[in-house]
């Protein structure tokens, strides 16, 4: 029997010698929520906690509440990711402070600080380390690469991992997007994964703890009730921001595509209300934009969603204070819809008309000094280049799946499935 095997009949057996209660209203009980059944002599003498503000169950009781209601005094410590433990720092490189929680009396270390992995001496007192993190099921998204820093020093110092598994909010069925290339590793991209990993935080625990960290003593309390079709709504779990941009579920889906935009000057909606849905620059008008994008759109044979024109004013971030015209993307089936293709086409088309007003971000991006933002977000300099010349859809599938490296993984990653 494989490692995955043992964990999956490990997983199995736990659940049913320890599910006690029923299944609330909601159709999916989190790993926090399925937590609170499992007997406490399960668990080492001394945890911590990685979790953010998304960290609820589905009455919207936060993690800490519960694991210190469950635990006690055996919890001694909070960890927190990118955008802090409350979600209230914004993107790229705005750290968080170290301190002590005014109300729980704990102190919080911020993994996104002078340090993205905990400090060994950080550790030295702790037995395991749950995690409870609410992932958006994309590669540039950093939570999983938290989790994966926070496994290799686990590792290292002998200390469990329990990660309490959480819906991915775009399902677990399909995938987009090309593998980044390895010259181009980041905190926005530290493995080889397409733009859309269709993995849940627990199943790329597992990934990674195979790929990577064989030694690590690693637990996962899965969800009840999740299946790889749902979207987040299905689940029935309430909703909150992950990051302070990702307003909605629609916006999760949106993001696999538009956080591209984040490596250049055209505005991916960051200062409005709904960020990374919409995009646009001051100097495209918006019902020509829609019109030419649209039909670029269909030419692709990409369908799935709807271009609304709009004129929107950031707050803050670029064009601050500043109309700009472009585009909302509205999601009309999520099940053809094909968000990294669709942005792709997208900046090919702000690149040709924007001509000179178009920029692409310069260094430094996520804590790396040299490589243009863009590449390091999509995972190679092809794609930059498909933008330059004006690509075709045929040459943008062929940089998708090249060398075959997509269909590879969706073999790979259903070893670690769940569910």
């Amino acid at each position: 029997m494989s490692k995955i095997e043992e964990d999956l009949l490990f997983l199995l057996n736990f659940t049913i010698l320890n599910f006690t209660g029923e299944l609330p209203m909601s159709k999916v009980l989190s790993g926090l929520d399925h937590l609170k059944l499992y007997n406490n002599r399960h668990f080492p003498e001394k945890m911590a906690l990685l979790c953010h503000a998304a960290s609820v169950d589905h009455k919207i009781n936060h993690a800490i509440t519960i694991v210190k209601e469950k635990f006690g005094s055996r919890l001694t410590k909070i960890f927190s990711p990118q955008h802090g433990l409350v979600g209230n720092v914004q993107d790229n490189m705005v750290e968080s402070d170290h301190f002590i929680h005014p109300y729980f009396k704990l102190p919080v270390f911020s993994l996104y600080s002078e340090t993205r992995s905990p400090k060994e001496e950080w550790l030295h007192d702790v037995d395991a380390i749950i995690v409870d993190l609410q992932d958006v099921g994309t590669r540039i998204y950093t939570y999983i690469y938290t989790l994966s820093l926070l496994m290799e020093k686990a590792q290292n110092c002998k200390k469990r991992v329990i990660v309490l598994d959480r819906p991915n909010p775009i399902g677990g069925v399909d995938i987009e997007g090309n593998i980044l290339e390895s010259e181009f590793k980041s905190f926005v991209g530290l493995h080889e994964l397409p733009v859309r990993h269709g993995l849940t935080i627990g199943e790329f625990a597992l990934y990674a703890r195979d790929q990577f960290y064989p030694h690590l003593d690693l637990q996962i309390v899965p969800m009840l009730g999740w299946e790889r079709w749902m979207n987040y709504e299905d689940t029935k779990l309430p909703w909150v921001l992950p990051s302070p941009n990702l307003a909605t579920p629609d916006a999760a889906f949106t993001f696999v595509g538009s956080v591209i935009f984040e490596g250049t000057n055209v505005s991916e909606g960051r200062g409005t209300t709904r960020s990374l849905e919409i995009l646009g620059h001051p100097k495209i008008e918006a019902f020509s934009f829609a019109e030419i994008a649209q039909k670029a759109l269909k030419t692709s044979d990409l369908e799935g969603c709807a271009l609304r024109p709009v004129t929107f004013l950031p707050t803050f971030q670029k064009h601050a204070g500043l109309d700009c015209g472009g585009v909302q993307i509205h999601v009309t089936n999520r099940k053809t819809f094909k968000s990294w293709k669709v942005s792709q086409i997208l900046c090919r088309e702000f690149y040709r008309l924007l001509g000179e007003n178009f920029k692409w971000k310069q260094p430094p991006y996520e804590y790396e000094y040299k490589k243009l933002p863009i590449d390091l977000i999509n995972g190679n300099a092809k794609l930059r280049e498909w933008v330059e010349k004006d690509g075709s859809i045929e040459e943008l599938n062929a940089i998708e799946n090249h060398e075959n490296k997509l269909e590879k993984y969706n073999v790979l990653r259903k070893a670690f499935y769940l569910y």
